[in-house]
């Protein structure tokens, strides 16, 4: 998977997602050192919550209102898979969410980091799904304007 295709796949989550009410938030891995969010992505996320730890378990202020409107499904996606992804995934599920991770939507600078951690994350109890599956699970139903909208961004054509 490339850059260029996890960053479209992510910002069509966030697209979708905004599109429906859901709510979005994000982190970014020490900013200062290894630079920020990507242009495309910063410019619609209001907020990225900065860490050092690979884990998002020191933001718990991000996951707060979540909680309060008793949101307990999380899709995880972002960089890199083995690392940041992988363990705010488990500490997600031992903190008792229900995490999804967007596979299309993660990614490793090795595949075999990439693979071996999506396995491990499945094994777990992270359910393993697709930007595709994720944006039409949101939506629910066809017919709807919402539906045309995440149909648009269902078609777009997808970067080399």
């Amino acid at each position: 998977m490339t850059a260029a295709r996890i960053v479209w796949n992510v910002r069509r989550l966030i697209d979708g997602a905004k599109l429906l009410g859901l709510p979005v938030v994000a982190s970014e891995q020490y900013p200062q050192g290894l630079g920020p969010t990507v242009p495309e992505l910063a410019s619609r996320l209001e907020d990225r919550a900065a860490k050092l730890s690979f884990s998002c378990r020191e933001l718990p202020q991000i996951f707060a209102t979540l909680r309060e409107r008793n949101i307990e499904k999380l899709l995880v996606c972002g960089i890199e898979t083995h690392v940041c992804i992988k363990q705010t995934a488990l500490d997600l599920m031992a903190d008792g969410w229900r995490v999804y991770v967007a596979i299309d939507a993660v990614g490793s600078r090795y595949d075999l980091d990439h693979q071996t951690a999506l396995r491990r994350m499945e094994s777990s109890g992270a359910v393993l799904t697709t930007t595709e599956a994720a944006l039409f699970e949101w939506c629910q139903a066809a017919g709807t304007p919402e539906f045309k909208q995440i149909s648009r961004i269902v078609r777009e054509t997808a970067p080399l």
